[in-house]
């Protein structure tokens, strides 16, 4: 089941259509493009979530639909559940109007559900953006809540006043809250240290003849124990935040019923109509002793459509690629009926240049006919050979309506996230490659040799390699690819695109020291 972000407490924007909750949502996160804003009502369906802080509180902010009672169409009847469980969720409920419209007959509607409430209610008008219309506000009083606020969501006029009183009306700090802090804190001081120059990375010298060679492994070896102080470093800092994967395809290839599936409930709208999901709805969920976040993006159209779409689609479009560049690991769920699409590979395309992690999960498997032993192998063949530049992504078969093998995805996601984190120590990297190169040798160009004298990971996620060689121009593709194999058939890196760069070092002749001078 789902849980909320390390205990945070909830904090939910409600109320009619087209007052302004998206926009209130934006300017309290502290993204102006978080959640779609357009001036039409029913933009946004989903519950949107994001992180807040306010007076040294953190909380989290739920954007919902607007509250209907009878709204007369399917996808919205989603909408008001998907709405009312923001509601249910919620520590403190913000209850928006139109400053500009005044009370109407909906925000009356709104107002009885939410007297049901026993959560703290707090009323912004929003639109006040000048005194009279902020005088205006006052009628929202009827309402019958004494915590009432004339806002502009817009401006963020008196925002500061409502969020004072949002921190007020939070419950007291809980035990996972104070965790949290804690490892906040231990993180940012491990981030200060390599920021400051504490722990340093290793940079290794050569010398420039064969015979130096022993110097250069005894070296090398000698860097691992403060690289591995560099990298401890680095891993501490990035723990505070977990594991995020983004689960990205084509519209209507069921990457929201599989979100659903996983979680147990209706944390988004599922419907047959292409383009029902339009933000990114991130959901946190417990993994083990720790927490995933868990994205459901809109489906990713041709650039055509996007561009002579409706302002709506264009955004959501925006969001599901943004989505991908902040997620670590992407699931790409294609359609098992329609087989692998050019848009499929697309999509795939996008992710690894991003340098992301790489699942692909074969949806819809319960309704392929004929089916025998044979039928997923033959499946992964074509696939590996129409997606021969992701050959190391492994792929799963799934159904995301009867649950069919739908928790692998998750196992096989936060394999990959380990894989994309994994680091090699200099030394044992070095013998690797000086192994691989002693036996295929770079080829020849204009009558000379390139070599590679030295070889470190500078980083993770993706795992990137830098290659010191006296002619980085004349390694050719193939064999940077020779290189990459080696290196994955050494150490895996399942699922992740794996980095190379290629350097020259210039290097100057030293004295050769003579053993019999006398110190």
């Amino acid at each position: 089941m789902p849980t909320r972000t390390a205990g945070l407490p909830v904090v939910a924007f409600v109320g009619r259509p087209n007052v302004g909750k998206s926009t209130l949502f934006n300017r309290v996160v502290g993204d102006a493009r978080a959640a779609i804003v357009e001036d039409r009502a029913r933009t946004t369906r989903d519950r949107m979530y994001g992180d807040a802080e306010w007076n040294g509180r953190r909380f989290v902010v739920v954007d919902t639909g607007g509250i209907e009672i009878a709204p007369g169409d399917p996808i919205e009847e989603q909408v008001q559940i998907q709405a009312r469980l923001a509601i249910s969720e919620a520590d403190v409920i913000v209850f928006l109007v139109d400053a500009e419209v005044g009370p109407t007959p909906a925000d009356q509607e709104a107002a009885e559900l939410l007297r049901r409430a026993t959560k703290p209610v707090l009323v912004a008008a929003n639109k006040a953006d000048n005194e009279k219309r902020e005088l205006s506000a006052a009628e929202f009083y009827s309402f019958g809540w004494e915590d009432t606020f004339a806002i502009s969501a817009n401006h963020g006029r008196n925002v500061a006043d409502l969020l004072d009183a949002v921190v007020w009306a939070l419950p007291p700090e809980s035990d996972a809250e104070k965790a949290r802090k804690a490892r906040e804190a231990e993180a940012e001081a491990w981030a200060k240290d390599v920021a400051e120059g504490r722990i340093q990375p290793y940079v290794a010298g050569e010398d420039d003849d064969d015979e130096g060679d022993d110097d250069d492994d005894d070296a090398v070896a000698d860097a691992d124990a403060a690289e591995a102080a560099r990298w401890d470093a680095q891993m501490a800092a990035e723990e505070a935040e977990p594991p995020a994967i983004a689960f990205v395809g084509r519209p209507n290839v069921g990457k929201s019923s599989l979100l659903n599936s996983l979680l147990g409930e209706e944390r988004v709208i599922v419907s047959n109509v292409p383009g029902t999901t339009r933000d990114a709805i991130d959901t946190t969920l417990a993994w083990g002793r720790s927490e995933i976040t868990l994205i459901d993006t809109a489906g990713i159209r041709r650039r055509g459509r996007v561009a002579n779409g409706p302002a709506a689609e264009k955004y959501s479009t925006m969001r599901a690629l943004k989505a991908v560049s902040r997620a670590d690991v992407a699931v790409l769920v294609i359609d098992a009926a329609d087989g692998l699409t050019a848009q499929d590979a697309h999509v795939a395309g996008y992710v690894i240049e991003e340098g992301k992690g790489l699942v692909i999960a074969v949806n819809k498997w319960d309704i392929v006919e004929d089916k025998t032993h044979k039928t997923f192998d033959e499946m992964v063949v074509k696939l590996r050979r129409d997606l021969a530049f992701i050959d190391y992504a492994p792929i799963v078969s799934i159904s995301a309506k009867t649950g069919q093998r739908v928790s692998k995805v998750l196992e096989l996601a936060v394999d990959v996230w380990g894989e994309r984190r994994k680091r090699i120590g200099t030394g044992e990297l070095n013998r690797l490659v000086r192994d691989a190169v002693e036996r295929t040798p770079p080829a020849m160009v204009h009558g000379r040799r390139a070599k590679i004298r030295y070889v470190t990971q500078a980083g993770v996620a993706p795992p990137t390699f830098v290659f010191f060689t006296t002619d980085p121009e004349s390694i050719h593709f193939s064999y940077r690819r020779f290189l990459e194999n080696r290196l994955r058939d050494a150490y895996g890196f399942d699922g992740t695109p794996v980095k190379l760069v290629f350097r020259e070092q210039i290097r100057e002749k030293r004295t050769r020291r003579n053993p019999n001078r006398r110190r």
